[in-house]
């Protein structure tokens, strides 16, 4: 702790296996790190359980805070710790890009890469994305295709939804004026927008370019229709109103986005790891990560309190954007209204949010629970093993086994089986016997052991599988059957079926764990039967044995790729000769 200097810069904090835990700055980094290690009955939980782990302490030091403060927003977003506050899934936020092309594109895109290309976001919503991108088309006939050598344009160009820049039919400088509204009109600078279409629309019809007048002038309409719904909030200028709200369902900040003086769009953001948080260290938090990635920094931020890092804020946002950004809390007037609207708005979220972990819980703990009941079960079963046969006349007989924690799908638990005893002799149950004889040979010493199994198919089935899984070892765990038709539960030792009750919870988790073993089934005995025709097809080329047929599956992995393959590429599949690859090669070009 001595050996720390008194000097500004960055801290990492480290557990045992040499993970990143925690990042933090300071302007200086004795006292601050010196904070964490005072009698405990002055720190949070959080910092006691921070502290706790702390196996080795890293620093960074910085020339100034401001230094500081945007290589902690580095940090963070790289190594993720645990104990600093995070924007839940922020990697996966999607932007709008416009690409640095002759003719640039305008697309969709999760990565922010440097590579001269302008993106706006982030946008919490793909759906959002998209809709703005289907409304960009309506508006402005872009290019979509990624290559400009075509001969003759495509069908976009003869519906006048593209000017076709790869047949040459429009130049760099006007598709360029177009790409600059684009950019306005995604700023949210409407009023720009059309005051650009009319200049162009005036110019083009003085030049007696009629054609491109009349196009301009309908973009100005779409856009004027547009501009209709956006309601005046401010005088002018550009801001972002900032909202925070908590509850039991989560921490949420909204941010509403003012351009030109009017309200053009908001986002909500969802915030992890700030339960043990003041309010001013979340919104800190959050406005260090949000605005370090964000595509537009407008030149006033608006806050519903007061930060201690305010000035900071200010000063790294204006450093990035070039020029002046205010950072303020208004106490009273419009600004006022807007923070308290937007900090609303976050609240609503966090009702609607709620909301859907009450429905998510019926449907998965609560429904998974119900189900218990009803069996007659000691406890809710928290693991759940269901199993399915296919086939079709007995070829390429299968079973799948899925498997549901908690009332949810737990894929990577999934298995599939190919089975062996019945090859071409429908039987399914001695189908059952097979796979839950190879799943739970020795599930009591490699688990896990399930809370319930489940049969797919009625008392015949769950005949034939009940004496294999008792012999098993699983004397105790509750195996039942399912009736293909009407959902009718066959319980062990007993005649009457348990029916559950038609709208219930429990019914619907029965039927999802149902659909998915048989889907999981279908896919797998699709592959397969895919793969026998295959080699069906290989078998009349001459010189193509079982070796080589089952060589050039290996190799290319579908019989579209074996036909396209050339000669060369032929001979490369080990065991192949060049005889071989000719008659490979010619006989799928006669």
């Amino acid at each position: 702790m001595a050996l720390l200097p008194d000097k500004p810069g960055v801290y990492l904090m480290k557990d045992n296996k040499d993970r990143i835990i925690y990042v933090g700055k300071a302007v200086n980094l004795k006292n601050r790190v010196r904070s964490y290690f005072q009698s405990s009955r002055k720190q949070a939980p959080k910092v006691l359980a921070l502290v706790a782990r702390i196996a080795d302490l890293e620093y960074i030091i910085t020339a100034s805070e401001i230094e500081a403060l945007i290589l902690e927003c580095n940090l963070i977003k790289k190594h993720r710790p645990k104990y600093n506050i995070s924007l839940r899934d922020d990697k996966t936020y999607p932007y709008i890009k416009v690409t640095k092309e002759d003719y640039p594109r305008v697309y969709a895109t999760r990565k922010v890469v440097k590579d001269g290309a302008r993106y706006f976001g982030p946008y919490t919503s793909a759906g959002a994305v998209h809709e703005t991108l289907r409304l960009l088309k309506t508006l402005f006939p872009l290019r979509s295709c990624r290559r400009l050598d075509a001969k003759r344009p495509c069908l976009e160009h003869h519906i006048k939804r593209c000017l076709a820049p790869c047949a040459g039919k429009i130049d760099q400088a006007a598709y360029g004026e177009m790409i600059k509204a684009v950019g306005l009109f995604l700023e949210g600078r409407s009023d720009a927008v059309v005051k650009n279409l009319r200049r162009l629309m005036a110019a083009a019809a003085a030049e007696l370019a009629f054609e491109q007048a009349a196009r301009l002038r309908d973009q100005l309409t779409a856009v004027e229709k547009i501009i209709e719904k956006q309601n005046i909030v401010t005088g002018s200028g550009d801001q972002d109103a900032v909202g925070l709200a908590r509850s039991a369902a989560g921490i949420c900040a909204q941010v509403f986005f003012i351009r030109s003086g009017k309200m053009v769009g908001r986002d909500h953001f969802m915030l992890a790891g700030g339960e043990d948080e003041t309010d001013e260290a979340i919104l800190a938090a959050f406005l260090k990560q949000y605005y370090s990635k964000a595509a537009f920094i407008p030149r006033e931020i608006l806050l519903p309190l007061a930060v201690a890092e305010q000035q900071l804020l200010s000063d790294w946002l204006s450093s990035v954007k070039g020029s002046r950004v205010q950072v303020e809390t208004p106490k009273r007037g419009t600004k006022k209204d807007l923070v308290n609207m937007a900090a609303g708005n976050a609240a609503n979220v966090l009702q609607e949010q709620a909301v859907r972990q009450e429905a998510d819980f019926d449907k998965t703990t609560g429904a998974a629970a119900e189900l218990g009941h009803y069996l007659g079960l000691p406890a809710a079963p928290d693991r759940i093993e269901c199993f399915d046969i296919s086939h079709i006349q007995g070829s390429e007989t299968v079973a799948s086994m899925v498997v549901f924690e908690g009332g949810q799908p737990n894929k990577n638990e999934y298995r599939r089986y190919k089975l062996k005893t019945v090859e071409g002799k429908p039987d399914d149950f001695k189908s059952m016997q097979e796979v839950v004889g190879r799943r739970y040979r020795e599930a009591l010493t490699k688990g896990p052991v399930p809370d319930l199994i489940i049969i797919d198919g009625g008392k015949g089935q769950l005949s034939s599988a009940l004496p294999v899984i008792r012999a098993a070892g699983l004397s105790t765990v509750p195996v039942v059957g399912l009736a293909k038709e009407f959902e009718h539960i066959f319980c062990e030792g007993s005649s009457e079926p348990v029916i559950l009750p038609r709208h219930s919870q429990s019914l619907y988790l029965v039927q999802r764990i149902r659909d998915e073993a048989h889907r999981f089934a279908i896919t797998y005995h699709r592959q397969l039967r895919s793969k026998r025709n295959l080699v069906s097809v290989l078998d009349h080329i001459p010189g193509i044995g079982p070796k080589r047929r089952k060589a050039l599956w290996d190799h290319f992995g579908s019989l579209a790729k074996i036909k396209a393959a050339a000669i060369p590429e032929l001979t490369k599949v080990e065991g192949m000769s060049t005889p071989a690859a000719e008659a490979v090669y010619n006989f799928f070009r006669r």
